[in-house]
This record gives C-alpha cells, sequence and structure tokens, in this order.
C-alpha cells in the first residue's frame, strides 16, 4: 500500500475529496456573501438562511408539486432570490445611509426569525432528500470510489463560481453594478436605475446562497439548523479571502476545504477548528485578506 508521510494515499485523497465538496459549498456561500458585501456594504448575516431556504423550496417542491432536482436548481434561486429582493427593496434599502451595523444587525434579526419559524413547524432534525437517478452511484477510480453527485457538486460549483466572477468583473451590467456602488448620485444621472441594480445585486447573492443549499440537500440532509451550522466558517473564509473580493471568495473557499479535509488525516483533533486559525493568521498578517486590498 502506497503511503505519504505514514498515511495511506486511499484515506489521504479520501478526505482530499472530502475537503474539495466542502470547499464548494464556502466557496459558492463565500461569494454571494462578497457580492453583497463588495457591492452593497452590508454583512449579510440572513445568508445562513437564505442557504436553508433553498434546500427546503427544492424539498418542498418535490413533495408538493413533483419538481424535480434538475427543475429545483433553476427554481429554488429564483425563488429566494425573489423573496430576498423584497426584503432589500422594502426594508434592507432603508439602512444603506446609516452605519454598517444597522445592516448587520437587521440580517441577523432576519435570520433568526426565519430559522425559529422553520424550527417551530418542521422541527430540528433533517430530512432526506434524494439526488436524481443520473447522478446515484460512483466510479471507481482505482485508488478510492467516487460517488458521482459529490463530483458533480464540485464541478457544478465551480462553474457557478466562475461565471459569477464573469458577470461582475468583464460585463458590462458588472461595470454598471460597480460604478453604481462607488458612485451611485453619477450614474443615476446617465439615467441608469440604481435602485434595481442594488436589488438585482442582494437577489443574485442569495440566489447563490439558495444553489448551494440545493446542492447540499442530498448530502447533509434539509434541516433548519444546516445554515446556522454553516456561516460562521463562510464568514471565516471570506475574511481569509479579503472582505468583498469576488476571487479571493472563490480561491479561498476551495483552498480552506482542502485544508480542512488534510487536517482530517494529519490532525483530526484540529480539523474543526484549523479555518479560524488560519484567519487569525491571516488578520495578524495581512489584515486586509488574501486577495483584499489594503484601505
Amino acid at each position: 500500500m502506497t503511503m505519504v508521510f505514514g498515511i495511506p494515499i486511499q484515506a489521504l485523497l479520501g478526505q482530499l475529496l472530502v475537503g474539495l465538496i466542502n470547499g464548494s459549498f464556502y466557496a459558492l456561500l463565500s461569494l454571494g456573501l462578497a457580492v453583497i458585501f463588495g457591492l452593497l456594504r452590508v454583512i449579510n448575516f440572513a445568508h445562513g438562511a437564505q442557504y436553508m431556504l433553498g434546500a427546503f423550496v427544492a424539498l418542498l417542491a418535490l413533495k408538493w408539486a413533483g419538481v424535480p432536482y434538475w427543475a429545483a436548481l433553476v427554481v429554488a434561486p429564483l425563488v429566494v432570490g425573489g423573496l430576498s429582493a423584497l426584503i432589500e427593496r422594502t426594508m434592507l434599502s432603508r439602512l444603506y445611509q446609516l452605519d454598517h451595523l444597522y445592516g448587520l444587525l437587521f440580517t441577523f434579526g432576519l435570520a433568526l426569525a426565519v430559522e425559529g419559524g422553520f424550527r417551530w413547524y418542521f422541527g430540528a432534525s433533517g430530512q432526506p432528500y434524494s439526488p436524481p437517478a443520473a447522478l446515484n452511484g460512483g466510479v471507481n477510480l482505482g485508488f478510492m470510489f467516487l460517488p458521482i453527485y459529490r463530483g458533480w457538486v464540485v464541478v457544478f460549483s465551480l462553474i457557478i463560481c466562475l461565471a459569477v466572477w464573469a458577470l461582475i468583473e468583464k460585463t458590462q451590467l458588472g461595470a454598471k453594478l460597480r460604478a453604481a456602488t462607488e458612485n451611485p448620485t453619477l450614474v443615476q444621472s446617465f439615467g441608469i436605475n440604481v435602485p434595481l441594480l442594488l436589488t438585482m445585486t442582494y437577489a443574485l447573492g442569495a440566489g447563490l446562497a439558495a444553489i448551494a443549499g440545493v446542492l447540499a440537500a442530498p448530502i447533509y440532509q434539509v434541516s433548519p439548523l444546516m445554515g446556522s451550522n454553516i456561516i460562521i466558517v463562510v464568514f471565516a473564509v471570506v475574511v481569509v479571502g479579503g472582505m468583498g473580493s469576488i476571487m479571493g471568495a472563490i480561491v479561498t473557499g476551495y483552498m480552506l476545504g482542502v485544508a480542512e479535509g488534510l487536517t482530517k488525516v494529519f490532525y483530526p483533533e484540529a480539523s474543526n477548528i484549523v479555518i479560524f486559525v488560519i484567519m487569525a493568521i491571516v488578520l495578524i498578517l495581512r489584515p486586509a485578506g488574501l486577495f483584499g486590498k489594503e484601505a
């Protein structure tokens, strides 16, 4: 049996896969947070609740209307994004001119209300959500058995992340979004609807969380607590990558997921804290984050 630093290669590669899977969710969720903070300057504590809502929309759509997994990947972000757009336009937009703390407190309270309501109605236990038949089973790679669904999660999340990065950084719409946050008065003078752009930005970030929720449902089950269990780690990922950095959120999400997975092999006791240790080191050496810009 091949060994690496005294560890069987099968165990090492297996945990590397687990790290990539976790990193896929970290990347998607931190990307949504980075989009919202980078363009709206809102620390969106409701992001975990939006992730949970995406999973529940997929589950309830399947139970009540027979909506399959593939359709849920489209329906869930549209539903969650639409609800989030309504909240942004009617409530959150009133806080933009105030200190950032007000937006944080509002989204934190919103997350508690949503998760509390779902926990009261559905209970705290998880509910199963089966992956589509096309993604059942696995592939024998020789050194390990790769579940097809988990491989799909890694590939699809990477595609979504890169597509959003291209949208924000390489398109005319992305340029308008960035300009609207830097100088909204000037942009509005050109006849561009700035409030609509800001609403679309918040809906986009929430939609990314919903996609992550649908992808996570067959792996982690659907629970009202699934958002609160992951959101603190995701905030740590965003801090390491750099608050508001789109590419930083993507790269750091996958990187810290892999670091967490490998830590489970070499030092399992530290696997639950390794991301926070890395965050502390980065904040000491580079407070703006790995990809962030110094103020």
